[in-house]
Protein backbone atom coordinates (compact mmCIF):
# COMPACT_ATOMS: atom_id res chain seq x y z
CA UNK A 1 0.00 0.00 0.00
CA UNK A 2 2.89 2.44 0.52
CA UNK A 3 3.97 2.00 -2.95
CA UNK A 4 0.31 3.01 -4.28
CA UNK A 5 0.18 5.63 -2.12
CA UNK A 6 3.69 6.95 -3.01
CA UNK A 7 2.91 6.58 -7.32
CA UNK A 8 -0.89 8.10 -6.18
CA UNK A 9 1.15 11.04 -4.89
CA UNK A 10 3.56 11.01 -8.13
CA UNK A 11 0.89 10.98 -10.57
CA UNK A 12 -1.13 13.90 -8.36
CA UNK A 13 1.84 16.48 -8.47
CA UNK A 14 1.43 18.65 -11.34
CA UNK A 15 4.73 18.71 -12.52
CA UNK A 16 6.25 21.73 -14.83
CA UNK A 17 6.82 20.99 -18.60
CA UNK A 18 9.00 23.97 -19.23
CA UNK A 19 9.53 27.74 -17.73
CA UNK A 20 8.60 30.51 -20.40
CA UNK A 21 11.29 33.26 -20.12
CA UNK A 22 8.79 36.57 -19.73
CA UNK A 23 7.83 37.85 -16.63
CA UNK A 24 10.64 36.80 -14.36
CA UNK A 25 9.67 33.14 -15.89
CA UNK A 26 6.26 31.45 -15.76
CA UNK A 27 5.92 28.31 -15.13
CA UNK A 28 3.81 25.63 -17.71
CA UNK A 29 1.99 23.07 -15.81
CA UNK A 30 2.42 19.33 -17.99
CA UNK A 31 -0.99 19.26 -18.65
CA UNK A 32 -1.37 22.98 -20.35
CA UNK A 33 1.66 22.03 -22.62
CA UNK A 34 -0.23 18.42 -23.27
CA UNK A 35 -3.26 20.39 -23.96
CA UNK A 36 -1.72 22.36 -26.40
CA UNK A 37 -0.10 19.63 -28.32
CA UNK A 38 -3.96 18.21 -28.45
CA UNK A 39 -4.82 21.57 -30.13
CA UNK A 40 -2.25 21.98 -32.47
CA UNK A 41 -2.70 18.10 -33.54
CA UNK A 42 -6.74 18.53 -33.36
CA UNK A 43 -6.38 21.69 -35.99
CA UNK A 44 -3.55 20.21 -38.24
CA UNK A 45 -5.46 17.18 -38.87
CA UNK A 46 -9.00 19.09 -39.52
CA UNK A 47 -6.70 21.13 -42.31
CA UNK A 48 -5.74 18.01 -43.63
CA UNK A 49 -8.71 16.24 -43.77
CA UNK A 50 -10.70 18.82 -45.16
CA UNK A 51 -8.79 19.77 -48.25
CA UNK A 52 -9.76 19.17 -52.16
CA UNK A 53 -14.01 18.20 -50.30
CA UNK A 54 -15.63 17.41 -53.42
CA UNK A 55 -19.56 17.80 -53.83
CA UNK A 56 -19.60 14.81 -56.47
CA UNK A 57 -17.39 11.69 -56.73
CA UNK A 58 -15.81 12.15 -53.14
CA UNK A 59 -13.05 10.44 -51.79
CA UNK A 60 -13.12 7.43 -49.28
CA UNK A 61 -11.78 9.19 -47.09
CA UNK A 62 -14.14 12.50 -47.49
CA UNK A 63 -16.55 9.58 -47.16
CA UNK A 64 -15.99 8.18 -43.96
CA UNK A 65 -15.23 12.09 -42.77
CA UNK A 66 -18.62 13.21 -43.51
CA UNK A 67 -20.09 10.05 -41.83
CA UNK A 68 -18.05 11.05 -38.62
CA UNK A 69 -19.37 14.09 -38.49
CA UNK A 70 -23.07 13.73 -39.40
CA UNK A 71 -23.08 10.84 -36.38
CA UNK A 72 -21.61 13.40 -34.30
CA UNK A 73 -23.92 16.18 -35.47
CA UNK A 74 -27.06 14.02 -34.84
CA UNK A 75 -26.21 12.59 -31.44
CA UNK A 76 -26.11 16.00 -30.09
CA UNK A 77 -29.10 17.49 -32.17
CA UNK A 78 -31.03 14.36 -30.96
CA UNK A 79 -30.18 15.42 -27.29
CA UNK A 80 -30.95 18.89 -27.85
CA UNK A 81 -33.60 19.49 -30.30
CA UNK A 82 -33.56 22.01 -32.79
CA UNK A 83 -33.10 24.86 -30.22
CA UNK A 84 -29.11 23.57 -29.27
CA UNK A 85 -28.18 22.54 -32.74
CA UNK A 86 -25.82 25.94 -32.65
CA UNK A 87 -23.91 24.50 -29.29
CA UNK A 88 -23.72 21.54 -30.78
CA UNK A 89 -19.50 22.35 -32.21
CA UNK A 90 -18.60 23.28 -28.76
CA UNK A 91 -19.88 20.11 -27.93
CA UNK A 92 -18.10 17.93 -30.15
CA UNK A 93 -15.11 20.26 -29.68
CA UNK A 94 -14.94 19.45 -26.32
CA UNK A 95 -15.19 15.54 -26.47
CA UNK A 96 -12.91 15.68 -29.60
CA UNK A 97 -10.24 17.29 -26.48
CA UNK A 98 -11.18 14.69 -24.06
CA UNK A 99 -11.28 11.64 -26.14
CA UNK A 100 -7.51 12.55 -27.58
CA UNK A 101 -6.22 13.43 -23.83
CA UNK A 102 -6.76 9.00 -23.61
CA UNK A 103 -5.03 8.37 -26.52
CA UNK A 104 -1.75 10.12 -27.02
CA UNK A 105 0.27 8.08 -25.17
CA UNK A 106 1.29 11.18 -22.77
CA UNK A 107 -0.25 11.90 -19.14
CA UNK A 108 -3.49 12.88 -19.76
CA UNK A 109 -4.53 16.43 -18.70
CA UNK A 110 -7.65 15.25 -17.82
CA UNK A 111 -5.64 14.07 -14.49
CA UNK A 112 -5.22 17.87 -13.42
CA UNK A 113 -8.07 18.67 -11.34
CA UNK A 114 -7.38 21.94 -12.78
CA UNK A 115 -8.15 20.71 -16.21
CA UNK A 116 -11.33 19.28 -15.51
CA UNK A 117 -12.25 21.92 -13.57
CA UNK A 118 -12.12 24.25 -16.05
CA UNK A 119 -13.86 22.57 -18.69
CA UNK A 120 -17.15 22.27 -16.36
CA UNK A 121 -16.73 25.55 -15.76
CA UNK A 122 -17.33 26.24 -19.23
CA UNK A 123 -20.08 23.73 -19.53
CA UNK A 124 -22.38 25.02 -16.95
CA UNK A 125 -21.45 28.63 -18.60
CA UNK A 126 -22.73 27.25 -21.38
CA UNK A 127 -25.42 25.32 -19.62
CA UNK A 128 -27.32 28.37 -17.97
CA UNK A 129 -26.26 30.85 -21.38
CA UNK A 130 -28.58 28.63 -23.04
CA UNK A 131 -31.38 28.70 -20.78
CA UNK A 132 -30.97 32.06 -20.60
CA UNK A 133 -30.77 31.98 -24.12
CA UNK A 134 -33.78 29.81 -24.73
CA UNK A 135 -35.87 31.26 -22.47
CA UNK A 136 -35.28 35.52 -22.12
CA UNK A 137 -33.98 36.26 -18.96
CA UNK A 138 -37.36 37.21 -16.99
CA UNK A 139 -38.43 33.76 -17.67
CA UNK A 140 -34.94 32.20 -16.80
CA UNK A 141 -35.19 33.87 -13.32
CA UNK A 142 -38.72 33.06 -12.68
CA UNK A 143 -37.73 29.44 -13.66
CA UNK A 144 -35.65 29.05 -10.67
CA UNK A 145 -38.96 29.38 -7.94
CA UNK A 146 -40.40 26.66 -9.87
CA UNK A 147 -42.31 24.53 -9.22
CA UNK A 148 -42.60 26.97 -6.02
CA UNK A 149 -40.57 29.52 -4.30
CA UNK A 150 -39.59 27.40 -1.27
CA UNK A 151 -37.26 25.50 -3.85
CA UNK A 152 -35.21 28.85 -5.35
CA UNK A 153 -32.38 28.28 -2.93
CA UNK A 154 -32.29 24.07 -3.66
CA UNK A 155 -32.39 25.42 -7.50
CA UNK A 156 -29.48 28.09 -7.11
CA UNK A 157 -27.22 25.31 -5.11
CA UNK A 158 -28.39 22.49 -8.19
CA UNK A 159 -26.74 25.26 -10.46
CA UNK A 160 -23.31 25.53 -8.22
CA UNK A 161 -23.33 21.19 -8.20
CA UNK A 162 -23.60 20.86 -11.74
CA UNK A 163 -19.85 22.05 -12.09
CA UNK A 164 -18.94 19.95 -9.65
CA UNK A 165 -20.18 17.00 -10.23
CA UNK A 166 -19.03 17.26 -13.81
CA UNK A 167 -15.80 18.16 -12.68
CA UNK A 168 -15.09 15.18 -9.98
CA UNK A 169 -16.73 12.98 -12.28
CA UNK A 170 -14.29 13.25 -14.97
CA UNK A 171 -11.39 13.79 -12.56
CA UNK A 172 -12.14 10.72 -10.41
CA UNK A 173 -13.25 8.04 -13.31
CA UNK A 174 -9.54 9.15 -14.55
CA UNK A 175 -8.07 8.44 -11.13
CA UNK A 176 -9.39 5.71 -10.33
CA UNK A 177 -8.35 4.08 -13.32
CA UNK A 178 -4.78 4.77 -12.63
CA UNK A 179 -5.42 3.10 -9.37
CA UNK A 180 -6.78 0.44 -10.59
CA UNK A 181 -3.47 -0.33 -13.28
CA UNK A 182 -1.11 0.50 -9.87
CA UNK A 183 -2.73 -2.10 -8.25
CA UNK A 184 -2.62 -4.82 -11.04
CA UNK A 185 0.91 -4.22 -11.65
CA UNK A 186 1.45 -5.01 -8.39
CA UNK A 187 0.33 -8.68 -8.77
CA UNK A 188 0.90 -9.28 -12.17
CA UNK A 189 3.37 -6.50 -13.60
CA UNK A 190 4.20 -7.83 -16.80
CA UNK A 191 1.42 -9.39 -18.82
CA UNK A 192 -2.03 -7.88 -17.20
CA UNK A 193 -1.01 -4.55 -17.54
CA UNK A 194 -0.61 -4.34 -20.82
CA UNK A 195 -4.12 -5.93 -21.71
CA UNK A 196 -5.93 -3.59 -19.09
CA UNK A 197 -3.65 -0.78 -20.33
CA UNK A 198 -5.39 -0.36 -23.71
CA UNK A 199 -8.41 -0.59 -22.02
CA UNK A 200 -8.05 2.34 -19.76
CA UNK A 201 -5.97 4.40 -22.30
CA UNK A 202 -8.23 3.76 -24.89
CA UNK A 203 -11.86 2.17 -24.58
CA UNK A 204 -12.16 3.91 -20.79
CA UNK A 205 -11.17 7.73 -22.87
CA UNK A 206 -14.02 6.74 -25.03
CA UNK A 207 -16.16 6.32 -22.05
CA UNK A 208 -15.81 9.46 -19.83
CA UNK A 209 -15.63 11.61 -23.21
CA UNK A 210 -19.39 10.53 -23.82
CA UNK A 211 -20.29 11.10 -19.93
CA UNK A 212 -18.67 14.06 -20.01
CA UNK A 213 -20.67 15.39 -23.36
CA UNK A 214 -23.73 13.51 -22.65
CA UNK A 215 -24.27 15.45 -19.04
CA UNK A 216 -23.43 18.01 -20.60
CA UNK A 217 -26.38 18.04 -23.24
CA UNK A 218 -28.41 16.70 -21.16
CA UNK A 219 -28.27 19.65 -17.89
CA UNK A 220 -28.18 21.67 -21.35
CA UNK A 221 -31.69 20.45 -22.19
CA UNK A 222 -33.49 20.50 -18.99
CA UNK A 223 -32.21 24.23 -19.19
CA UNK A 224 -33.30 25.03 -22.60
CA UNK A 225 -36.99 23.51 -21.55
Amino acid sequence: MNELTAALKEELNVDTAFTLPIFGGIDIPESIAVSWGIMAFLVIVSILLTRNLKVNHISKRQAILETAVVTMDNFFKDLLGEAGKQYVPYLITVALYIACSGIIGLKPPTKDLNVTAALAIMSIVLIEYSGIHAKGGKRFVHSLAEPIALMTPMNILEIAIRPTSLCMRLFGNVLGAFVIMELIKLVDPVFVPAICSLYFDLFDGLIQTYVFAYLTSLFMKETME
